[in-house]
């Protein structure tokens, strides 16, 4: 079993976006996120941690602006928070292990899915390809991503 951790070093090696958003509980503009479009078979991983949060197969284009999932691929690595800031109740999406601000989980998602829609901020991940998933110690997912022609 993998160790997933927050560490100093990695938190000083973020770029100043990704400190903004999972340090700093910030959100990315809407459109300019770096995985929005992303459509590779693999899985998100939280960029502090290493955690496994998300994968390819759940991801689905909801039009919000943000990466958008209908679950976590584990979850026990991502933490829900009641969330009152901006003048609403929100639920805020926090790594277990991290602690980084990944985004909100909102009940509008499709339906058929489970209804939930987890809008995550591209720059509190880190995308790990099905082909690179075995070497980088995540193997024990792969059968939750699809092939991909």
């Amino acid at each position: 079993m993998a160790k997933y951790e927050r560490r100093a070093e990695v938190i000083d090696s973020l770029t100043p976006e990704q400190y903004r958003v999972t340090q700093q509980n910030g959100t990315e503009r809407p459109g300019t996120g770096e995985y929005l479009e992303n459509k590779e078979p693999g899985i998100y991983v939280d960029v502090v941690s290493g955690e496994p949060l998300f994968a390819s197969g759940d991801k689905y284009e909801s039009g919000c602006g943000w990466p958008s999932f209908v679950k976590p691929i584990e979850p026990a690595h991502v933490t829900e928070l009641r969330d009152a800031s901006l003048g609403m109740i929100r639920t805020e999406v926090r790594s277990a292990h991290g602690d980084s601000h990944l985004g909100h989980v909102f009940p509008d998602g499709p339906p058929d899915r489970g209804g939930l829609r987890y809008c995550i901020n591209s720059a509190s991940l880190r995308f790990v390809h099905r082909d690179d998933m075995e070497a980088e110690g995540y193997g024990e997912y792969l059968d939750q991503v699809e092939e991909r022609a």
